[in-house]
């Protein structure tokens, strides 16, 4: 109890701060030519510090505490500065910048990035605070302290299938590109980490936009965008290699290697990866394989490059969760596979798995007029196709559109039976940009076009009873086709020095179409098409160099996923939803404290939501609800204490509401008494909680550097009470957990070998028993109410440590 209530205390008691005295002012030009770089970005390492120059190329930084410090410059087309500085009173500084005679790699994500002073909530991640969470767990575990972030494993541990909310939308409403390219599979509108393992291993930075966001490509951002940049040319060769292993037999192993530059125009980069782990569920065991190339062109003026990755995955199966009633006896417990042997004794079926591979091409084009003027053109294509396999007991012939097996004079109507059901996937399109940019204003025109041909079929591998069907007979066979075509023009003007106007309107048009029946053999064979016009428009002002405001307003508009129009009929056929987001935000910048404030209010017209309806034959449907809304403040603050500490701490306060909603509930009885049985009973609730979105979300990191190259962190993340369905039932809730993790590591230089790092981390030190995801399902049977359920318990106290060794 007594460390519970320590950690707790450093978590919620927010510091008082105190401010230094010394100056700095500074320049930034070009090396040759002594014209000011303005817009040049200058990073005071160590502190909360950053800014850019002005269009005199000037820059200021004040309230700095004496002591040594390193200024990172950088500006698009020049090499990086790097300059240590001893500060013991005010200095002017001069920084030169040389060009560099490569085109920036930043123009293939700048039409989808937010810049420093556009009007909207968002948070970028440099590469060094990926790397030093990047143990093999799937990237949503990277940046999971981020504000209003909650994760989850099937498997418990990480490794696996994981997925994860901000501010209470799934992965179906978070947008997610590539370097700009769409990653969202147009059918489900998710994203299947598990398809890339290891895949924070060759991610450069990332930006999350939380709310509507800026446009970009693919999927709407009904929620929340993701935007991951691989990595970037490294001028000098290197190699890498990184070893970590962990609790549940967990092992990731990867190489990371680069050319470098060659004849200054040519690099190449790679890496391999492998991760296996039996996870903290029973049988979720994950076999993981991925890679990454890159092969780049650097002229002065002209960008190619060409990015293949690939991952292939092999899970058991661990989807289906614990029953509710097993968590405090067997909280491991895997359903999945599980079947009854002729002596009735249980036995489970080994191949019960997921298998799929997923190959990604990407080609970029990058040339650049002149320092004002540039464009960017991407190819891509996406191929996956894999299966999962089931064994199945006592299955109707019937179900697959098979013949009765008589033998002698015995009818079987049932066999066992394995099956397995496919994807066959093909995505490609491409997407462009046109950037300009002058010393007021910075404007891009882009967009894309997709094609997406995405094959399902059935297969049964092998039957009990042969019946009159053959080896590997398909029961089904369906394909969705999606054409998805997007143009947007947005722009940053500076009305004046300190205010800056946004404005970005998308046009987006969508046709798509299923062809063929489904696995319970309807034919859902349908077409739909979709006209969206999505404006957003907010102003950004700079008090001065410390103090920043924002508002902005965004609408975005969602088409339904295949499963969405797949489990309908005639009675209900789901309408696009639409999201007005308003964002109100304050920011503060010092050097040793920085903090920002941001309100939000999501209003839904017509989101789609789980009401228990069901279809003509009994499956589980989602229902537009009128109106329903998220509101909240975020609130995130990091401060230098001294050198050897540091603490950043983030708060999410927030009401998530369907404002009038309607409950369904099977009737089991009217299948025995279909005349005087109702098929469904209904309840008026009125307001009520949207699903899986916590009214608190907090994370905190402390960070203390106690000697040279070493390093602690003490992380913890507290998530409130998620209801698994739209009730606001408390019995159908998943209770609140606080969580807390150690995260040590040591840096170890030689003359060998440039740094080899040492690193630890102990997961849930205190072994808190929570799960962060559920699903349940109700019915009513001779008028007494029943439920099946599944809950996804995560890891108790766990650990993964390693080794990675780089070479430069």
């Amino acid at each position: 109890m007594r460390k519970s209530t320590v950690v707790f205390f450093l978590f919620f008691i927010f510091p008082a701060i105190s401010m230094a005295q010394l100056q700095i002012n500074g320049k930034v030009s070009d090396a040759k030519s002594g014209e000011p770089l303005p817009g040049s970005h200058i990073v005071l390492k160590g502190t909360q510090l950053l800014t850019t120059a002005n269009e005199q190329g000037e820059f200021e930084f004040k309230d700095i505490p004496k002591g040594d410090y390193q200024f990172v410059v950088s500006y698009i087309g020049y090499k990086k500065l790097k300059q240590d500085v001893r500060i013991d009173k005010d200095l002017v500084l001069d920084f030169k910048l040389k060009t560099q005679a490569i085109t920036g790699e930043e123009v293939i994500i700048r039409s989808t990035r937010a810049l420093d002073n556009t009007p909207t909530t968002y948070q970028n991640i440099s590469r060094e605070e990926i790397q030093e969470n990047d143990m093999g767990q799937d990237l949503p575990y990277l940046i999971s302290l981020t504000p209003s972030m909650v994760v989850t494993s099937d498997a418990g541990a990480g490794v696996g299938y994981t997925a994860m909310r901000i501010r209470g939308s799934d992965q179906s409403r978070i947008n997610v590109t590539i370097n700009g390219v769409p990653l969202n599979d147009p059918e489900s509108q998710s994203v299947y980490w598990v398809d890339l393992p290891d895949f924070g291993s060759s991610v450069e930075n990332i930006q999350i936009q939380r709310g509507v966001g800026a446009s970009t490509n693919g999927a709407a951002a009904f929620g929340a965008t993701v935007n991951l940049q691989t990595a970037k040319l490294r001028a000098n060769p290197y190699a890498e290699i990184n070893s970590t292993a962990g609790t549940f037999n967990t092992f990731r192993n990867n190489v990371r290697f680069g050319t470098g530059l060659i004849k200054g125009k040519f690099a190449f980069d790679g890496r391999l990866s492998k991760i296996s782990s039996d996870g903290y569920v029973d049988r979720a065991t994950s076999n993981l394989k991925s890679f990454f190339v890159s092969g780049g062109y650097y002229g002065d003026k002209t960008l190619m490059k060409l990015n293949i990755f690939s991952g292939k995955e092999i899970t058991y199966q661990a989807w289906n969760g614990v029953p509710k009633d097993m968590l405090e006896t067997n909280r491991r417990f895997n359903p999945s596979g599980m079947y009854f042997g002729p002596d009735g004794d249980t036995l489970y079926y080994d191949n019960e798995v997921d298998d799929y591979k997923q190959d990604h091409f990407q080609f970029f084009f990058v040339h650049e007029f002149n320092e004002k003027l540039n464009v960017h053109a991407a190819l891509h294509y996406t191929h996956g196709f894999g299966y999962y396999e089931n064994y199945k007991m006592g299955e109707s012939f019937s179900k697959y559109g098979l013949d009765d097996v008589i033998i002698g004079g015995d009818t079987i109507t049932e066999s066992d039976i394995i099956t397995r059901k496919y994807l066959d996937n093909h995505f490609y399109g491409g997407v462009f940009s046109l950037n300009y940019e002058n010393k007021r204003m910075k404007l891009t025109a882009g967009g894309g076009g997709n094609y997406y041909d995405g094959g399902h079929y059935g297969n049964i591998i092998w039957a009990q009873y042969a019946s009159n069907g053959s080896i590997d007979r398909d029961w089904y066979n369906n394909d969705g086709i999606k054409k998805d075509f997007n143009t947007y023009a947005k722009f940053n003007y500076l009305l004046t020095e300190k205010l800056n106007l946004y404005a970005d309107l998308q046009y987006r048009h969508v046709d798509y179409e299923i062809n063929g029946t489904h696995d319970d053999l309807r034919d859902i064979s349908q077409e739909h098409q979709f006209d969206f016009l999505n404006p957003k428009a907010g102003l950004h002002y700079d008090f001065n160099k410390h103090h920043a405001a924002y508002f902005s307003i965004a609408i975005a508009n969602r088409e339904p996923s295949r499963n969405n129009y797949r489990d309908a009929d005639e009675n209900h056929v789901p309408e696009a939803e639409k999201l007005t987001d308003y964002e109100l935000g304050y920011e503060f910048k010092s050097s040793k404290f920085s903090a920002n404030a941001n309100l939000y209010y999501m209003n839904y017209t017509d989101q789609l939501v789980l009401t228990g309806e069901i279809n003509n034959v009994g499956d589980a449907i989602m229902a537009n609800v009128p109106e329903s809304y998220r509101a909240g403040i975020e609130l995130a603050a990091g401060w230098q204490i001294n050198k050897l500490l540091r603490w950043d701490v983030n708060f999410t306060f927030s009401q998530n509401k369907i404002k009038d909603f309607a409950e369904y509930v099977d009737n089991w009885s009217y299948w025995d008494d279909p005349e005087n049985q109702p098929l469904q009973y209904e309840k008026y609730l009125g307001e009520t909680d949207i699903s899986f979105s916590p009214d608190i979300i907090a994370g905190s990191v402390i960070k203390l550097k106690p000697f040279k190259n070493f390093g602690i962190s003490f992380i913890s993340k507290y998530v409130g009470r998620q209801y698994i369905d739209n009730t606001s039932s408390k019995e159908r809730s998943l209770d609140p957990y606080f969580v807390n993790n150690i995260h040590l590591n040591y840096r170890l230089k030689t003359s060998l070998v440039k740094k080899i790092d040492f690193f630890l981390r102990l997961n849930n030190v205190f072994s808190e028993k929570y799960e962060s995801n559920a699903w349940v399902y109700r019915y009513y049977y001779d008028g007494v109410e029943g439920e099946v359920n599944g809950y996804f318990p995560q890891a108790e106290f766990n650990f993964l440590g390693g080794i990675r060794i780089t070479l430069e």
